[in-house]
């Protein structure tokens, strides 16, 4: 089926735009299946691109290419996932058994997530388009990922309860121990964030960790399972301190310091939200050699954003107030509508309310987290490191 697009989104789908949202159909179909291949044509019917829409999202149309062909089907998207799983192959030796293998839009695949962790495969949709095809796309996967050593594949899932179910192959165990440059984690597969764990922030972990080395006191702040406190502590910090609200999440971080030989005895989990132990840190003089910060999403929308960068301002002036002089702040952003520059100004003189930090770095995605050029919604990772 053709699809008319309005001139404002034949132009973004030129630009190389992955997405189409509803009101930038022409004329909106009346009858149209979740799944369905569509081509998408300019005013005057010239084609533009395929892509597969989605009755019920917002963003109607995901846009694969911009060649004329036949219709997208499961054989089709399966050997497109499959050319994204292949750039990866040679990237990663055995020391790093956690990573992107599919990166949706980024890999011109979108709407559709896959992680590596160790031996399993974590599917995520971030669109119900992909569900018609779903099934055959995993038999295309199956044999080619276990040609890789990847014996389960998992879909991530919603709900309160258990996260993931099997897909192809064995089922996936709740945990899984990967490797980050030789760093052990503990990754809660059944459970946890995203699809199991944050891979984007590999790269910051193993910053972290360098910048660790000779640092007296490191705080984590929003630590989670721990990522960043077991590198800080890896490193060389001889104490650490995770901060987080969610008590759980501090029993994954003991276990993944413990199987790197590291005894979490000696270090601090604290329950608590960041704000409020900010606050009381600072009324105790307490003072870290190294701070990081890596909250959630301050900003899901962009109604959001102007209060999104007071909620940052206001963190980064808390966490500036009980960092050691000569020591390093390590400042992070998921929110995909606040931009660098606007994270940087979070970080500024009058908001740190300090004058003697410096921004030495700003780092985004890794490698195998790659964006587009006309997509500025794919560059939502910010990580600033001030000393």
């Amino acid at each position: 089926m053709q699809l008319r697009l309005t001139r404002t989104a034949a132009a973004a789908v030129r630009r190389g735009h992955p997405w189409v949202y509803r009101e930038g159909l022409a004329r909106p179909p009346e009858r149209l299946d979740t799944g369905a291949s569509v081509e998408l044509a300019d005013d005057a019917g010239a084609f533009l691109a395929r892509g597969l829409y989605d009755a019920a999202s917002p963003i109607a149309v995901r846009v694969f290419d911009h060649a004329p062909g036949p219709a997208l089907d499961a054989a089709a998207l399966g050997a497109r996932v499959l050319r994204a799983v292949a750039r990866r192959d040679g990237r990663f030796g055995e020391d790093t058994t956690a990573y992107r293998l599919c990166n949706g839009e980024g890999d011109r695949v979108p709407g559709l997530v896959i992680d590596r962790y160790a031996d399993v495969a974590v599917l995520r949709l971030d669109t119900d388009a992909w569900r018609p095809h779903l099934a055959g796309v995993a038999a295309a996967l199956s044999a080619p990922l276990a040609a890789r050593g990847v014996t389960a594949i998992g879909l991530r899932v919603g709900g309160d309860g258990k996260k993931l179910d099997a897909l192809a192959g064995r089922t996936p165990p709740d945990r899984v121990l990967v490797r980050e440059h030789g760093m052990a984690m503990e990754v809660d597969l059944a459970h946890g964030q995203k699809t199991g764990a944050f891979l984007d922030q590999r790269e910051n972990r193993a910053r972290v960790r360098a910048l660790s080395a000779g640092r007296r006191r490191a705080l984590n702040l929003f630590s989670y399972t721990g990522g960043f406190s077991i590198a800080a502590a890896l490193g060389g910090a001889a104490h650490v301190t995770s901060v987080d609200i969610a008590a759980a999440a501090h029993a994954t971080a003991q276990r993944t310091f413990r199987a790197n030989g590291v005894d979490p005895g000696a270090h601090a989990f604290v329950s608590a939200d960041a704000f409020a132990f900010l606050e009381q840190a600072r009324a105790r003089g307490d003072r870290f050699d190294l701070v990081v910060s890596d909250p959630p999403s301050f900003a899901p929308s962009e109604r959001a954003r102007a209060r999104a960068l007071g909620a940052y301002r206001k963190l980064h002036a808390a966490a500036a107030a009980v960092l050691a002089e000569g020591g390093v702040l390590c400042a992070a952003s998921c929110s995909s509508h606040v931009t660098a520059e606007d994270f940087a100004g979070t970080l500024d003189d009058a908001a740190v309310g300090r004058g003697d930090l410096r921004l030495c770095e700003l780092f985004g995605q890794p490698e195998d987290h790659p964006t587009l050029p006309a997509w500025p919604e794919g560059r939502y990772l910010k990580l600033a490191i001030l000393s």
